[in-house]
C-alpha cells in the first residue's frame, strides 16, 4: 500500500513539474486541455476555443491576462471538433497536431537529413516564440518565422527580391475563424522598403517608403511605427527585415484585424484591457488609390479627394458622385521634347506622401535630382529626401495624400502655360436678385438674428413669410454674428477648416475670440435653392431646444454672406463611424443602442414635444452629429415642414431629401407625415446594425432593404448584423431591433409605428407583441437614383448629399 502512494506521489510530482515546464519532447507531448508556459509565465502554449465556436486549436496566447489574446495559431486552416487532440514531436522530427484519429492536421514539415528525434526539443520561450531544437541544441524549425496575425517584439518579417524567405502576417478570417482571412501584411517589392497590406492580392494600405528612420507615407503626429521601436534591415540587394526590438510598453505587439486594419496595441493594466497607439487605415484617405490617377486626398477635402495642380477629373459625373476611382487627366499636356516648345517646369505640393512605384536615384544632391528629371521626358514627379535622396515617378501617380505634418514636398511636372495659372479661378457670386424675393428675406433673416437691436413697430413672423400659417407663433431672437468675426474664427474661411457640406453650402470648423468651438454653415454663393433652406433653419432650429438636436447659435447676414453658427461637435457625423471600417469598432452596441434612443428621443421631441411639429424629411446617418460623449444630435433642418397641431399629413410638388431614404409615397407622390421620418429612422437603424449603407447592393440587385428583408423571410437574421457587432452577447437585442427596422420601412405608411410606440418597443424585454412586418418599400437598387424624373414633385440626389429640385407649379 505504501509502494503505491509513492508510486501516486511521484506521478503528481511528476504531473505539476510538466505543467509548470516550457518544453515538449518526443515522450512528453500535449493532450488537450494541457499546456507548457514560458519560463516567465508571460506566454503558454495550449489548445483554445475562439468566441462562439467548439473548435479547438493549438496556440500561444498571453498567460496571466485576464483577456485572451492569441498571437499564433498553429492549425488555423484545420481545427480540431473535440477534445481528442494531441502536440508532438513526430518520429520524423516535426512538430505535429492530431486528431483523436491520429490523422495529421498539421504539421512543421521541415526535412532533416539525420534524425535523432529522441533527443529534439520544442520550447515555448519568454519572447513568445516556439523553438523547435535539433540533437545538438541547433534551431531547426520556429514560429517566428511562420507567424500568423501578430508581429512580437523580437520577430522579424522579412522580404526577399527572389521570393525565397518572404514572411508575411495574414488576418484571421473572423473573430471566431483564424483561418486564412483575405488581408496579408508585410514588406513589399520597391526599391525602397515599404510596408503593405494586401486585399486578395491588390494593394489596400502603402505605408511610403523607409527612409531609415521613419516611413514618408505616415504622418508623425501622434504615436505609430515611426517612434515605437521599429527598424529596418537592407542589404543594398532588395532584400529587408522588419523588426520591432524596442516595444513601448512591456507588453506590446502589432495585429493584422480581419477587416484588414493593422494596429500597435499595448496592455493598459489601469483599464484592464488592450488599447491601441496607432492604427494604419484610420480613415479613407489610407486606403490605397483611394483618389485614383493623380488625385490626392485630404480628410479636410470636401469631398475628400481632389484633383492635383494642372489635371481634372477623368470622369466628372462620377467625381461628383464620389466614386473618384477614374482619377484624373491633364488639363494641358507636357510639351517635353517638341522643337520650339517652351521648356516644362515643375509646381511644389509641400508635406505629401509620396506617390507609388518610387525609382530611388543615389548620390544626387537637390538639384541635380530636379534637372536629371527635368531633362528625362517620362520623369513626371520628383522628390528630395535628406535621409534617403532623390526620387522619382515615371508613371501614373497614385496613392497621393495630404498632410498637416511631416511628408516631402513633391515636385510635379507641368506645362510651362500651367505655372502661370496658379491663382484660383474666382467665383461668380450670384447676387440675391437672383433667387425670388431673397432680397425680402434675406432683410427679415436681419431683424431675426440680432442682438440687441431696437424693436420694430411692427413684429416680423413665421405667418408673413410662409403662406401666413397664422399658427406659429414669433421667432426667437438669435446672436448676430459680424463677417469679420467668423472669417477670423476659421482662418479666412481656408481649405483646413473645411469639415463637411451641409443642406446648402460648405461646413467650417471655428474657434471664436472666447475659445468656443463652433461649426459655421456658410451658403454657397451660387446656390439655387439655398436662401429658402436657410430661412427654414433660422425659423425652426431657433425655436427648438433638446438635448439631441443640435444647438443654433447665431447666423450672420453681411456682405452677401447667409451664415449659421452651431456648437461644434468634435466626433463629427455618425456615417464617419458606421461605414468606416478603422473607425466602426469605436461603436460597440451599448454605444450603438445609446444612440439609437438618442434619435428616438429627438424624434419625439419634433414629432410631439416641441412647440412646432416639425417633419424632418432628410434624417440620415450624415445628419446625426456626435459630441464628445458620442451623445446624438439631429441636424440639417434645410428640409424640415411645420405642420398644425392636428395635421396628419401634406402634399409637396418639391420633394427634397436623400435616395435610399425617401419613403415610396414621399418620392412617388410627393405626400410626406410623421411616418416619413419613421421610415427614414427605420433604414438608419439597418444601417447601424449591418454597417451598410442604404445603397448598398447584393449581386442581386437588392439594395439594403431589399437584402434585409430576404434573409428576415430566410429566418436568417444573425448573418445581417456588423461583425464589429456580433459576438458581443447582444444577438437577442439586435434581433429585436431588425425587427422594429423593418416595421419602421415598410410600404405603407399607415402600417408603420409611430415613434413614440418604436421607443415603447425598444424597451420592450421580448418581441412576441411585435406586429409581423410587411415587405418594405423600394427592395431593389435604384439605377436611376441620380437622374432626374419628368414628373413635377420628383427630385434628384446624387450619392448621399440632400439635393433639391425646383420645379415649376
Amino acid at each position: 500500500m505504501s509502494s503505491l502512494r509513492v508510486f501516486l506521489f511521484l506521478f503528481l510530482l511528476n504531473l505539476r513539474i510538466y505543467d509548470a515546464s516550457d518544453n515538449i519532447t518526443t515522450t512528453n507531448f500535449l493532450k488537450d486541455p494541457e499546456s507548457i508556459v514560458s519560463s516567465d509565465g508571460t506566454f503558454k502554449l495550449a489548445f483554445f476555443s475562439p468566441p462562439n465556436t467548439t473548435n479547438r486549436y493549438v496556440g500561444i496566447y498571453y498567460n496571466k491576462l485576464p483577456v485572451m489574446k492569441v498571437v499564433w495559431v498553429a492549425n488555423r486552416n484545420n481545427p480540431l471538433t473535440n477534445s481528442s487532440g494531441i502536440f508532438q514531436i513526430s518520429k520524423d522530427g516535426n512538430l505535429q497536431v492530431l486528431n483523436g484519429q491520429k490523422h495529421i492536421l498539421w504539421s512543421s514539415n521541415v526535412i532533416v537529413s539525420q534524425v535523432t528525434s529522441n533527443l529534439y526539443k520544442a520550447q515555448l520561450l519568454e519572447s513568445g516564440n516556439l523553438v523547435l531544437f535539433g540533437s545538438n541544441n541547433n534551431i531547426i524549425w520556429q514560429s517566428f518565422d511562420h507567424p500568423v496575425n501578430t508581429i512580437l517584439p523580437q520577430m522579424g518579417l522579412a522580404y526577399s527580391k527572389d521570393n525565397d524567405r518572404n514572411s508575411m502576417i495574414q488576418a484571421w478570417k473572423s473573430p471566431s475563424d483564424p483561418s486564412q482571412g483575405r488581408f496579408i501584411a508585410g514588406l513589399g517589392p520597391s526599391v525602397l522598403p515599404e510596408f503593405f497590406i494586401w486585399d486578395m492580392g491588390h494593394r489596400y494600405y502603402r505605408s511610403g517608403p523607409w527612409n531609415g528612420n521613419t516611413f514618408l507615407g505616415i504622418e508623425v503626429q501622434v504615436p505609430n511605427l515611426l517612434s515605437d521601436g521599429i527598424s529596418i534591415k537592407t542589404d543594398g540587394k532588395g532584400n529587408s527585415t522588419l523588426m520591432f526590438p524596442n516595444p513601448p510598453f512591456p507588453l506590446s505587439n502589432y495585429e493584422l484585424s480581419y477587416q484588414g486594419t493593422l494596429g500597435e496595441y499595448y496592455w493598459d493594466d489601469t483599464k484592464g484591457e488592450w488599447s491601441f497607439l496607432w492604427q494604419a487605415l484610420d480613415n479613407e484617405c489610407g486606403i490605397y488609390g483611394k483618389c485614383g490617377e493623380y488625385g490626392s486626398c485630404n480628410l479636410l477635402y470636401v469631398p475628400i479627394c481632389k484633383c492635383l495642380q494642372g489635371f481634372e477629373p477623368t470622369n466628372k459625373q462620377e467625381w461628383n458622385e464620389g466614386n473618384w476611382s477614374s482619377g484624373c487627366t491633364r488639363t494641358r499636356q507636357l510639351l517635353c521634347g517638341i522643337q520650339g516648345a517652351k521648356e516644362d517646369g515643375f509646381f511644389s505640393l509641400a508635406m505629401m506622401k509620396p506617390p507609388a512605384d518610387t525609382n530611388w536615384l543615389q548620390g544626387l544632391d537637390q538639384d541635380t535630382c530636379r534637372s536629371q528629371c527635368l531633362s528625362d521626358c517620362s520623369c513626371l514627379a520628383y522628390a528630395f529626401d535628406i535621409s534617403v535622396g532623390c526620387m522619382t515617378w515615371n508613371g501614373s501617380l497614385v496613392d497621393t495624400q495630404e498632410f498637416s505634418s511631416s511628408g516631402v514636398d513633391l515636385y510635379l511636372r507641368l506645362a510651362h502655360s500651367e505655372l502661370g495659372n496658379k491663382k484660383k479661378k474666382t467665383e461668380i457670386i450670384i447676387g440675391v436678385t437672383a433667387v425670388s424675393g431673397t432680397a425680402t428675406l434675406v432683410a427679415i433673416v436681419y431683424f431675426l438674428c440680432r442682438r440687441k437691436a431696437k424693436k420694430a413697430e411692427k413684429k416680423i413672423t413665421p405667418s408673413d413669410i410662409f403662406n401666413g400659417n397664422q399658427s406659429l407663433d414669433k421667432f426667437e431672437e438669435l446672436p448676430l454674428f459680424k463677417f469679420d468675426e467668423l472669417s477670423a474664427a476659421t482662418s479666412n474661411f481656408q481649405e483646413i477648416s473645411k469639415i463637411g457640406r451641409g443642406g446648402f453650402g460648405l461646413v467650417y470648423r471655428g474657434t471664436l475670440e472666447d475659445g468656443q468651438e463652433v461649426a459655421i454653415k456658410r451658403l454657397s454663393g451660387t446656390s439655387r435653392q439655398g436662401v429658402e433652406e436657410f430661412m427654414n433653419e433660422v425659423l425652426l432650429i431657433s425655436k427648438l431646444q433638446h438635448r439631441n438636436l443640435v444647438k443654433l447659435l447665431g447666423c450672420c447676414v453681411e456682405r452677401q454672406e447667409r451664415m449659421l453658427v452651431y456648437d461644434y461637435m468634435p466626433n463629427k457625423s455618425l456615417d464617419a463611424f458606421i461605414f468606416d471600417p478603422m473607425k466602426k469598432g469605436i461603436l460597440d452596441w451599448k454605444k450603438c443602442y445609446t444612440i439609437i434612443e438618442g434619435i428616438c428621443r429627438g424624434l419625439l421631441y419634433l414629432h410631439r414635444d416641441s412647440r412646432l411639429k416639425i417633419i424632418h424629411r432628410d434624417l440620415k446617418a450624415a445628419n446625426i452629429l456626435l459630441d464628445e460623449n458620442l451623445k446624438p444630435k439631429i441636424s440639417d433642418f434645410g428640409m424640415a415642414r411645420i405642420f398644425g397641431a392636428s395635421q396628419s399629413e401634406a402634399d409637396t410638388t418639391r420633394v427634397v431629401g436623400t435616395y435610399g431614404y425617401m419613403p415610396p409615397e414621399y418620392a412617388i407622390e410627393g405626400r410626406f407625415s410623421e411616418k416619413s421620418d419613421v421610415f427614414s429612422f427605420g433604414v438608419l437603424l439597418l444601417e447601424i446594425i449591418t454597417g451598410k449603407r442604404t445603397r448598398w447592393r447584393d449581386e442581386s440587385s437588392l439594395n439594403l432593404l431589399g437584402y434585409v428583408w430576404k434573409q428576415w423571410t430566410e429566418d436568417n437574421v444573425i448573418s445581417l448584423i456588423d461583425p464589429v457587432l456580433a459576438h458581443q452577447g447582444f444577438e437577442a437585442e439586435i434581433s429585436k431591433c431588425i425587427h422594429i427596422g423593418l416595421l419602421c420601412v415598410q410600404e405603407y405608411a399607415q402600417d408603420r409605428p409611430d415613434i413614440s410606440t418604436v421607443i415603447l418597443n425598444l424597451s420592450a424585454l421580448d418581441t412576441a407583441s411585435f406586429q409581423k412586418p410587411k415587405a418594405p418599400g423600394f427592395t431593389r437598387f435604384m439605377r436611376d437614383a441620380s437622374s432626374t424624373s419628368t414628373q413635377s414633385h420628383q427630385t434628384s440626389s446624387m450619392n448621399s448629399l440632400s439635393i433639391t429640385n425646383i420645379s415649376g407649379r
